[in-house]
């Protein structure tokens, strides 16, 4: 009675991950409605007065969209001019060009992990899916040895450099700089790019194991005549003008804060800034220039905010989770629990979201959830702006690990490239898995040069 008595908030929080896991799992709840209930449950069962409860709650989602929704939204529009533009095109053109089987899945790996910065995923993919096939069509090989490299790079892309949701929602929980989680991201996704993309492919295609059939003629759309409508450098540029700029920012403010340059990079360096350049200028550039363009921008733009409102109102109820441990005094207590066993931030976070994961697929709940319990625990010791930042990419490295039958993910990469679950088991799941740990080896390297 007496360690109930002492850790209430601990055993409320507890009992709210087992009744989020219950609700997801079992009942097939919404994400957005299981976390806001079970934030509620926790501070109520950790012994807050229901106003107090309440007002926490509340606190912790406005606090938490108040920056993360406008990045979120204005990186939707963004993606959406790029991917209605032949942003995409001209990266995949000049893949084309390259010389080589092996340099091809280097490129292909590359052109993902680009790509996938502005655009979700699932776009991603299925609009870079015919150069995937008209490359094995040529090489004689099977698609998978052009789209595993590539899907490795859109899966590093996505939840390891911002402005992608994944990565700004662990920096917000965490309170860590999006510039530092960018230099970080971009280091971590070389590696696990390298380790899980063409090597890991490469291999598989050494021991004949990569599943699948070279596509005959037919089955490959054919080649376009006309070049695209903008360059390859011209796309690489806008791409990474937000990335780019995000981190000068950061440059400027700690290495130059008297150059009298310095408070205008700092304007144009924040978030909210450097994607709204970021929109102005894509628009300006290679926005629809006809009515019908116009219609068809509009719409893409329409359909990115799709999956973003289901984002947003679930990192928000997220943050509330987050604040209701904080308030509750069950994140001093765990840290003090967790951390007093030796195991280090980056390893248990890393561990966390790779249980949510493994557990309900999400890798945007699993961010969120182990994220909120992170930044609960964390708020008791001193980090850095760059231990933060590599706490990121550790968590999202966890979120992304080993996707399998309960990710819609695992699904698209089953059906676009027709693989049996088991395939797509030894293929897709074990390259999420290595490009998972690989981060984490990645990070617990950077974490032990700033200790």
């Amino acid at each position: 009675m007496e360690i109930l008595a002492n850790y209430q908030a601990v055993w409320a929080t507890l009992v709210g991950l087992f009744v989020l896991m219950v609700l997801i799992l079992r009942f097939k709840t919404n994400a957005f409605i299981s976390l806001l209930g079970c934030a509620i449950l926790t501070g109520l069962i950790g012994g807050m007065a229901p106003d107090a409860a309440f007002k926490s709650v509340q606190n912790g989602m406005g606090g938490t969209l108040g920056f993360i929704a406008p990045i979120i939204g204005l990186g939707a529009i963004f993606g959406a001019i790029l991917e209605r533009s032949d942003a995409l095109a001209a990266l995949a053109d000049r893949v084309n060009r390259v010389k080589g089987g092996r340099a091809k899945t280097f490129a292909t790996g590359s052109l993902g992990l680009i790509a996938a910065t502005p655009v979700f995923f699932d776009v991603a993919l299925i609009i870079l899916l015919p150069l995937v096939m008209r490359l094995a069509q040529e090489a004689k090989k099977v698609p998978l040895y052009f789209g595993l490299p590539l899907c490795a790079g859109l899966a590093i892309g996505h939840a390891f450099i911002p402005p992608t949701p994944g990565p700004i929602i662990i920096a917000t929980y965490l309170q860590a700089g999006l510039g530092h989680v960018i230099l970080v991201g971009a280091c971590v996704s070389v590696v696990s790019l390298i380790i899980a993309g063409p090597l890991f492919t490469n291999w598989l295609d050494g021991k004949n194991l990569l599943p699948g059939k070279v596509p005959l003629i037919d089955a490959v759309q054919p080649k376009k005549t006309s070049k695209p409508a903008i360059s390859f450098s011209l796309a690489l540029l806008l791409m990474l003008f937000p990335i780019v700029l995000i981190p000068a920012a950061n440059v400027a403010k700690v290495f130059f804060p008297e150059n009298a340059a310095t408070p205008f990079i700092l304007i144009v360096g924040h978030p909210f800034s450097a994607l709204i350049l970021a929109c102005i200028l894509s628009w300006i550039v290679i926005g629809p220039k006809t009515p019908a363009n116009k219609a068809s921008f509009s719409e893409g733009i329409a359909k990115a905010f799709e999956p973003t409102a289901l984002i947003i109102l679930v990192t928000g109820a997220g943050g509330a989770f987050k604040q209701v441990l904080t308030d509750s005094g069950a994140g001093n207590d765990l840290a003090a629990l967790l951390f007093g066993t030796g195991i280090t931030p980056v390893i248990l976070g890393f561990v966390l979201a790779l249980v949510f994961r493994l557990l309900q697929g999400s890798a945007t709940v699993a961010m969120t959830a182990a994220a909120g319990l992170m930044a609960s625990l964390i708020g008791v010791g001193e980090f850095t702006q760059w231990q933060l930042a590599i706490l990121t990419i550790s968590i999202a490295a966890g979120a992304s690990g080993f996707s399998h039958v309960n990710d819609s993910g695992f699904w698209l990469v089953n059906r676009l490239f027709d693989l049996t679950e088991k395939e797509t088991l030894r293929t897709w799941t074990l390259m999420t898995g290595l490009l998972s740990v690989s981060a984490l080896a990645m990070c617990v390297v950077l974490y032990g040069f700033t200790g």
